[in-house]
């Protein structure tokens, strides 16, 4: 068996976001599977293939919980304007507002980020 370590290999671009596409995809199944066999509550599979297609994440969430804009807004306690822009990408959102946002909507605050 030849020993390869040191060795070096060359990608594009292309190959190596295609492979970083491929691990993320892999990564998301399994924690998929290991949170199902867990047997907490499962996010329906049309709303984690919205995750796994790229959708924002509080979008997603939300409108699994069936709240519109306003509604979380309310129980969060964060502005709906907030919201809106965190969903539209035009805000990533404090540490401080995500959790406010993952408690309002009974999920962590990984699950927003």
């Amino acid at each position: 068996m030849k020993d390869h370590d040191g060795d070096t290999i060359t990608l594009t671009r292309a190959e190596y976001e295609a492979l970083q596409e491929r691990i993320e995809d892999a990564e998301d199944t399994a924690a998929y599977w290991e949170a199902k066999a867990k047997g907490g509550e499962g996010l329906p599979d049309i709303y984690m293939g919205r995750l796994i297609e790229g959708e924002a994440p509080l979008l997603v969430f939300r409108e699994w919980r069936g709240l519109n804009q306003s509604e979380l807004a309310r129980l969060s306690g964060v502005r709906r304007v907030s919201i809106a822009d965190i969903e539209a990408g035009r805000k990533t959102g404090s540490v401080h507002t995500l959790k406010k946002l993952a408690e309002a909507l009974n999920i962590t605050i990984d699950d927003l980020v």
